[in-house]
C-alpha cells in the first residue's frame, strides 16, 4: 500500500521529533542550524502544511501550547505511536531501496556539447566555485555541531552530501580542464 505521506520534509520533521516535542518554528530553526536546508526544502508555508498533514494522519499530535513573551502562541507537537512506526518503516525503505532520481544537473550535462567548449568549460568552472562554497559551508556546519559535541549521527547526511559534492567538484574541475586542454574531443556539428 502506498505511503500516505511521501514528502521528505515530513521525514525531517518526524526525525526532529524523535529528539523532543517541538513547535513548527523551532523545527524550522533547528533544521537550518543543522544545515539540513541543503537536504530538505524548507519554507514556512510548506513546513506548516506538512505539520498539518502529519497531524491529520495522526503521525504527530499537539501536546501543549506555549507563549514566550509577546510572541504568538505556538503549538508543540510530538510523535504518536503510529507516527513513530510509520517513520521507522519509511526510513528503512528509503535506506534499503535505491530509487531512480532525476537530477537536473545530470540532464543538463547530457547536452553539454551544445554550449560549445569555451562556454561549457566556463560553466563547469563556475559550478566548481559554487560547490567549493557549499563544501565550506558544510564543513562549518559540521564543525559547529559535531565539532562541539553533537552526535555525528545527527549530521550524517551533511557528511554524505559533502562527499557527493566533493566528487562532483572533482569531476567538474577535471572535465573543464579536459575541455580547455582539448583532450575531450568536441564534435564538429556542435
Amino acid at each position: 500500500m502506498p505511503r500516505k505521506i511521501r514528502n521528505t520534509l515530513a521525514l525531517a520533521l518526524l526525525g526532529l521529533l524523535l529528539e523532543r516535542p517541538m513547535h513548527p518554528y523551532e523545527m524550522a530553526s533547528t533544521l537550518r542550524e543543522r544545515y539540513k536546508d541543503s537536504t530538505f526544502k524548507i519554507n514556512p508555508g510548506s513546513l506548516y502544511d506538512t505539520v498539518e498533514s502529519l497531524a491529520k494522519h495522526r503521525w504527530i499530535e499537539p501536546v501543549e501550547t506555549v507563549r514566550e513573551g509577546n510572541r504568538p502562541e505556538r503549538t508543540v507537537y510530538a510523535h504518536t505511536e503510529l507516527g513513530r512506526q510509520e517513520f521507522v518503516a519509511w526510513l528503512d525503505e528509503l535506506v534499503r531501496e535505491p530509487v531512480a532520481e532525476y537530477p537536473k544537473f545530470v540532464a543538463a550535462v547530457s547536452y553539454l556539447g551544445a554550449l560549445g567548449p569555451e562556454r561549457a568549460a566556463d560553466a563547469l568552472e563556475e559550478r566548481a566555485r559554487h560547490l567549493a562554497e557549499r563544501i565550506d559551508g558544510a564543513d562549518t556546519a559540521l564543525a559547529g555541531t559535531v565539532g562541539k559535541g553533537a552526535p555525528r549521527l545527527f549530521m550524517i547526511e551533511v557528511e554524505f552530501v559533502r562527499h557527493a559534492w566533493r566528487a562532483e567538484l572533482d569531476w567538474a574541475r577535471r572535465t573543464a580542464a579536459e575541455i580547455r586542454s582539448g583532450s575531450l574531443p568536441w564534435p564538429e556539428h556542435f
